[in-house]
């Protein structure tokens, strides 16, 4: 009988530590998922009574859930929209907070055995673009690509719920211009740099901290004229690369005390160190 009561005592001390642990609902782009969740690992030895609960599913998703009220922080590798602000408002009457979390470059990557080193922005859209002629890697330059199949250009793209496809779409084609059909949308970045890794006729894009050794970053120029500028912390941080942006983290309203704690925690010096360490450079004082 004593066992028994020390036992029931046991797992009603467990109970009543879960029920004081506050737990902060954390979701939205993939390109921000691991940065994320390392910063929420990190945070439990910061304040042990609060849980950063981190998932993906994409930006868009994200700031849905924000706006529905289901989460406190949405990650977003895209600035939110003036209609989704609006929808916030006129849903909860909740003001958006924006917090300039980290940068990126936005890497455009092929297998190892393309011979590539480099695309213009205007090879990109004619890549990828809606009319674009693009089909073949030797429309590229004459580009051959050893282990290709008819040397067709397979485009890994994102689903469109993804802050990284909206953002690749609008830098590289325009706010008037889609993605063609026909491309293989996957719905994260490792998946993207999984299937290039390997397909020798493949080409993708995600946040440069997702890159790797055995996929080629390539080096990207404004139009025939410019310099061909690699994905790297220096060229994030300057934006001399092309298709640099910032990443972002939204909270609705007055946020609990425990958020701001947070929010303010993601900015400190301990909270950099592993930005650096996924990859991405840290958001610039203010």
């Amino acid at each position: 009988m004593r066992n028994i009561f020390y036992l029931v005592m046991m797992m009603m001390i467990g109970c009543s530590n879960d029920d004081r642990m506050l737990i902060v609902q954390n979701k939205g782009s993939d390109t921000l998922v691991n940065l994320a969740q390392a910063w929420a690992e990190e945070y439990k030895k910061v304040n042990p009574e609060v849980a950063i609960a981190v998932s993906g599913g994409g930006s868009g998703t994200g700031i849905a859930a924000l706006i529905n009220g289901t989460v406190d922080i949405a990650n977003s590798s895209r600035a939110i929209k003036d209609e989704e602000r609006a929808e916030a408002m006129k849903n909860n009457n909740k003001v958006i907070n924006e917090f300039v979390v980290g940068m990126d470059a936005l890497a455009v990557f092929v297998h190892p055995k393309n011979p590539l080193d480099g695309l213009t922005l205007e090879e990109i859209a004619c890549i990828y673009g809606e009319g674009g002629k693009c089909v073949y890697w030797h429309d590229i330059r004459g580009t051959k690509v050893s282990g290709c199949h008819e040397n067709k250009i397979i485009r890994v793209s994102r689903q469109s719920n993804s802050g990284t496809y909206q953002y690749f779409r609008e830098a590289t084609l325009g706010k008037k211009r889609d993605l063609k059909l026909g491309s293989m949308d996957l719905n994260g970045s490792r998946e993207s740099i999984d299937l290039v890794e390997k397909t020798p006729c493949a080409v993708g894009y995600s946040g440069m901290g997702y890159l790797n050794k055995h996929v080629k970053a390539l080096c990207i120029s404004k139009n025939d004229n410019a310099e061909c500028i690699k994905p790297t912390l220096q060229t994030a941080t300057d934006k001399s690369y092309p298709i640099s942006r910032e990443l972002y983290m939204y909270t609705a309203g007055t946020p609990s005390d425990q958020v701001k704690a947070y929010m303010e925690w993601t900015q400190s010096d301990a909270a950099k160190v592993i930005t650096i360490k996924a990859g991405y450079v840290p958001a610039p004082k203010k």
